[in-house]
């Protein structure tokens, strides 16, 4: 009951003592500002300079323009400083230690952004002054900021970037106001973590610059802010598709020459790589730093121009035609006996174990048993034998026979009436009479053996012609299936090179 009744009296005297500290503020109030003049550096002795100790805490990292090269950051600024002419006895005014006001009321350091992008130049908030008994005064401020950043992007995506804040008075050199910094570096306890920037550190370092302007000294504070870029998103975005694309190239060696598309492949791959080339180069400055993710689209780009053109080259090859030249010894020697079996390039019908092997030098294939050379000599022969037999009845018809083959070749069938009435009249033997038949049936079928001979050689001259184009095809493929494997390889060393930045 007791506790109850003191709770109840001290809840009643509450207000009372409200309205007493509000009535000795406004009091205070009256008795700070009756003389006080915020135009003048509110120190005791003007020769003695004033310590302004700042503070900043990082909140939010808006935006990096890395193509105008701006960083815009959320900032709290805090700023804290000693008044002579704000002090007062705080035993006088009910124990009132500190009072808030505008900040507008009492001198304030001109302290600004010296690297500040922004077009309209707004300072801080207009925020209150928290004033203790003491004379310090202590200002914190809100600050959207724009600062000129120099944005390096040799590495990008894998890049760090270091933008510098620096913050010093515009007008007191540095014998008026001394600039000192709270921490050695900045707060990053209320930090809202960007999707692209990750903060390492914002270390604080003091400065004292001599203008060429001026002679006196001018103190400021550098808050250099440590970014590193999160890749995650222009790797998946940026570098894998170039990746992939990339390993397409290749394949157009192994696409088959007949097919037509080996050389519109090399041109799709390059074109999307140029479009890739052209999303990169709209968001980097213009500068003579070529970032990393260029230098691979350039380098992909020179490979897949280079394999278009040997594409080409060995297109060229590849449809030799039957006037081309035999293909030289040292590249069937090199290509087609060693390099076909180091790149398994075997033609139909050919085994991996067993290549297909051409015909014995010291060998004449069987079509070229029925040349008519050989066809001749026999002729002459029998009809030679059949002369000796018969050279009583037709002495002057065989010596023809035997010494112009033409004019033996035209009076054929007459010749081989007359012998056949030779034979009726029992003039010879049985074997001779058989001789002469035999020859005077090949002479007969002269002609055809003549049609027969072109037909030969015209199958001979066809087949050189199929075997010089055959083996000219097998050393375009042999070069696809080379070329394809050099450019897998400098393909994959270029990929594991450029995703070794990442890791």
């Amino acid at each position: 009951m007791k506790l109850t009744l003191l709770l109840t009296y001290c809840l009643s005297l509450l207000p009372a003592v409200q309205g007493a500290q509000g009535k000795f503020a406004y009091k205070l109030m009256n008795d700070l500002f009756a003389n006080y003049s915020n135009a003048l550096r509110p120190v005791e002795d003007m020769d003695k300079a004033m310590n302004v100790t700042l503070q900043v805490t990082l909140s939010q990292i808006i935006d990096m323009d890395e193509r105008n090269q701006i960083l815009m950051a959320y900032l709290w600024i805090r700023q804290v400083w000693f008044d002579a002419y704000l002090r007062w006895n705080k035993d006088d005014y009910d124990g009132l230690d500190t009072i808030r006001i505008p900040s507008s009321y009492v001198w304030r350091p001109d302290i600004v952004l010296y690297n500040n992008a922004d077009d309209q130049f707004t300072g801080s908030m207009e925020t209150n002054v928290v004033i203790r008994f003491d004379g310090q005064i202590m200002w914190d401020s809100p600050a959207i900021t724009k600062s000129s950043c120099k944005v390096d992007v040799s590495f990008f995506p894998f890049d760090g970037q270091q933008c510098r804040l620096t913050f010093g008075s515009w007008t007191y050199n540095g014998n008026q106001i001394d600039i000192l910094n709270h921490l050695d570096t900045g707060d990053l306890t209320d930090f809202v973590e960007n999707v692209e920037w990750e903060v390492l550190g914002m270390p604080a370092k003091k400065n004292v610059i001599t203008y060429g302007c001026c002679s006196e000294p001018y103190p400021d504070v550098t808050y250099t802010l440590l970014l590193k870029r999160r890749a995650s998103f222009y790797i998946f975005n940026l570098l894998l598709p170039c990746v992939m694309i990339s390993f397409l190239a290749p394949l157009g060696f192994y696409l088959p020459a007949d097919s037509g598309e080996k050389v519109s492949l090399g041109v799709t791959v390059l074109l999307a790589l140029t479009v890739f080339q052209l999303l990169v180069a709209e968001s980097m400055p213009p500068s003579e730093n070529v970032p990393l993710i260029g230098k691979y689209y350039i380098a992909t780009m020179t490979m897949i121009t280079a394999s278009t053109a040997l594409t080409i080259f060995i297109m060229n090859i590849h449809h030799c035609g039957p006037e081309a030249k035999p293909v030289p010894k040292w590249a069937k020697k090199f290509i087609l006996q060693y390099m076909s079996r180091i790149f398994f390039v075997y033609e139909v019908g050919e085994s991996c174990r067993r290549p297909k092997r051409g015909p014995e030098p010291g060998k004449v294939p069987k079509v070229q048993e029925m040349n008519g050379h050989s066809k001749r000599k026999e002729t002459t022969a029998i009809s030679n034998k059949c002369a000796e037999n018969d050279d009583s009845k037709s002495p002057q018809k065989m010596e023809d026979v035997l010494g112009h083959e033409n004019a033996f070749k035209k009076d054929a069938s007459s010749e081989c009436k007359e012998n056949g009435k030779y034979s009726e009249k029992g003039g010879g033997n049985e074997s001779g009479h058989s001789e002469c038949s035999k020859a005077h049936c090949l002479c007969h079928n002269e002609r055809l053996l003549k049609n027969i001979e072109y037909m030969a050689n015209c199958f001979r001259e066809q087949k050189a012609a199929q075997k010089r184009t055959g083996e000219w095809k097998k050393v375009a493929k042999v070069m696809d299936r080379f070329f394809m494997w050099v450019f897998f390889i400098m393909v994959f060393f270029m990929s594991v090179l450029i995703m070794g930045k990442a890791i």
